[in-house]
């Protein structure tokens, strides 16, 4: 059971952090950014939020945009979500999306060479 309820919370602070940050004024903080997962310890004592760039060459300065902000945007998550604890925020860089392009880029590449190898045996 408690495992289902960190997996709510979790959700939950994830959808309030995406909303949240569309209402950052901090210039480090622009373009594409997604938060592609939150992890919270069992106490609600501190959670791991991973946040997805789409240009990884801001990455850094989108990352200590976040950790300059954690303390407004905790406040922000105590307000919204009614937790007895709110968690402190860790921003962790992610690139799963980026790895799973790339995955999906050499699958493409595979089957273009199985249907090529496969229309030239049924030429011969």
């Amino acid at each position: 059971m408690p495992s289902n309820r960190i997996n709510r919370i979790n959700d939950e602070i994830q959808r309030e952090l995406a909303l949240q940050l569309r209402g950052l004024k901090d210039p480090r903080i622009s373009g594409m950014v997604s938060i592609t997962r939150v992890d919270a310890t069992n106490d609600l004592r501190y959670a791991r939020v991973y946040v997805s760039v789409l240009d990884k060459n801001q990455e850094k300065e989108v990352l200590k945009g976040l950790k300059s902000a954690s303390g407004f945007l905790r406040r922000e998550l105590g307000r919204a979500l009614q937790l007895r604890y709110t968690p402190e925020l860790q921003f962790i860089g992610d690139d799963s999306i980026q790895r799973g392009a790339h995955i999906l880029e050499l699958l493409r590449r595979e089957e273009e060479k199985d249907a090529a190898r496969s229309g030239g045996k049924e030429e011969e």
